[in-house]
């Protein structure tokens, strides 16, 4: 069969396959491959050699793990690129987020189970569902792809990643003219969009002290501060009335062309009946270019050890999303500033600097970007639009930095309306599934020098 395939064969032939596809991502699901520290390595270690076996299945035969040190291994495999074709190269990753039945699954997350065309299971989507749409896009020419194929699935992508220092260091076998990245995906099953943007992400730690040990809340309160006062005081301060975050001088990056409809994030945020938006601005804007702060963690007594008494010392985490074009360091920078200067009392204060990450901006107007929007349209039969994606996927930016001129395509088999990603009962849409793929192996037949036929 070579490489001439054409479009109705790719549809057919995907077809064909999506059985098999199914019950190899039940498979991957069944593997509980939390690379957090404090999980057992084991099925860790296994879904790497599950992904590497998958791979020389459907057709890429020079698969081997490499070692990161440090870390888990990622998972590597190429196809040399015909004469004159270019090289893509694909990526997602093995690892994903914990997850247990008492967090209110319907089902025990590490047995897949198949209903109402979907599969539910920890990594249905993210980011198993990346995987399969790898191996198959490969199956359909059955290895022999009309470009250069390079192959990288990660196996810390959820939690402190050590690629990135060793694409820095190994940037040759990264060498590609697009890179793919099936980690997101479509607002809602069936409606096509390309992510052109990702925020960043810089975090901290802000610790209050006033006193030196806990003393009696009704011989000493109405004089003495209490530091979890003083901290909450200081917390308040980073949202204004309208929850816009109120820190001064932050950046903001330019909203994508697709708008968020409000029902939708509603209902796959899981927003409580009657509970407001907060913020002002598109939604779209809200979520994608404009920064956003959390507090993900607070140190203090809890209610069950509560006690009449002055908190001597209290300490929160803070998360804060960057504009995708945003300076991390800088950001950071501005963040800690802001808490310092608004602490009340002159209470002693100190901030910690834990992360700094960028976001990133896919590169506009190459060859890629193009063949990426009509094997869209094609699989999809509707218009493409853009968006950006609120998380962070801080490889990119080390990609980008060994590969200057490569073009980058973000897409996938989410939906947001259900995917339900890091959520309890995360599941994949089959016929989405099905359509990645398609789109998948239509974009390697457009960019393979048009070796294909309309």
């Amino acid at each position: 069969m070579g490489n001439e395939v054409t479009f109705e064969e790719i549809f057919s032939k995907t077809r064909a396959l999506m059985p098999g596809v199914v019950e190899q991502l039940k498979r991957l699901i069944r593997l509980p491959s939390v690379a957090f520290p404090g999980y057992p390595p084991e099925p860790v270690n296994a879904m790497a050699d599950a992904t590497a076996a998958l791979l020389r299945e459907y057709g890429l035969q020079s698969v081997r793990l490499i070692d990161i040190p440090g870390g888990y291994p990622a998972v590597y495999g190429e196809i040399p690129a015909p004469p004159g074709a270019p090289t893509v190269m694909m990526y997602a990753h093995y690892d994903v987020q914990p997850a247990q039945r008492e967090d209110g699954w319907e089902t025990d997350p590490w047995t897949p189970v198949e209903k109402g065309g979907r599969v539910y299971g920890r990594g249905a989507t993210d980011d198993k569902s990346g995987i399969v749409i790898t191996a198959a896009s490969v199956m359909v020419f059955e290895g022999k792809t009309p470009v250069g194929v390079k192959v990288l699935i990660e196996g810390e992508e959820e939690t402190t990643s050590h690629l990135d220092a060793f694409v820095a260091a190994h940037p040759e076998l990264f060498r590609c003219d697009v890179f793919i990245v099936a980690d997101n995906g479509n607002l809602t099953v069936g409606d096509p969009a390309l992510t052109t943007s990702l925020r960043g992400e810089v975090s901290c730690i802000v610790e209050v002290c006033t006193l030196e040990s806990p003393v009696h809340s009704g011989t000493f309160g109405g004089a003495a501060p209490d530091a979890l006062i003083a901290l909450i005081r200081m917390l308040a301060t980073l949202h204004d009335a309208q929850g816009d975050v109120a820190v001064q001088g932050l950046a903001s990056g330019s909203p994508a062309t697709m708008e968020y409809p409000e029902e939708i994030y509603r209902e796959s945020a899981g927003l409580l009946r009657g509970v407001d938006l907060i913020g002002t601005g598109t939604l779209g804007a809200r979520i994608w270019s404009k920064p956003s702060v959390t507090v993900i963690g607070i140190d203090a007594p809890s209610i069950g050890a509560s006690a009449n008494i002055l908190i001597p010392r209290a300490a929160a985490k803070i998360s804060m999303r960057i504009a995708p074009d945003a300076d991390p360091g800088r950001e950071l920078h501005i963040l800690t500033g802001h808490l310092r200067a608004v602490a009340p009392w002159n209470v002693r204060v100190e901030v910690q600097e834990v992360s700094a990450s960028f976001g990133f901006v896919c590169p506009a107007g190459g060859p890629g970007l193009a063949a990426a929007r009509r094997s869209l349209e094609i699989a999809f039969e509707k218009p493409v639009r853009e968006k950006g994606t609120g998380g962070s996927i801080p490889l990119l930016h080390e990609l980008h930095a060994a590969v200057p001129h490569a073009e980058f395509i973000l897409w996938g088999a989410e939906d947001a309306s259900c995917s339900r990603i890091h959520g309890t009962n995360e599941s994949v849409d089959t016929g989405e599934l099905e359509r990645s793929i398609v789109a998948q192996s239509l974009f390697l037949s457009l960019l393979g020098n048009g070796r294909h036929k309309a």
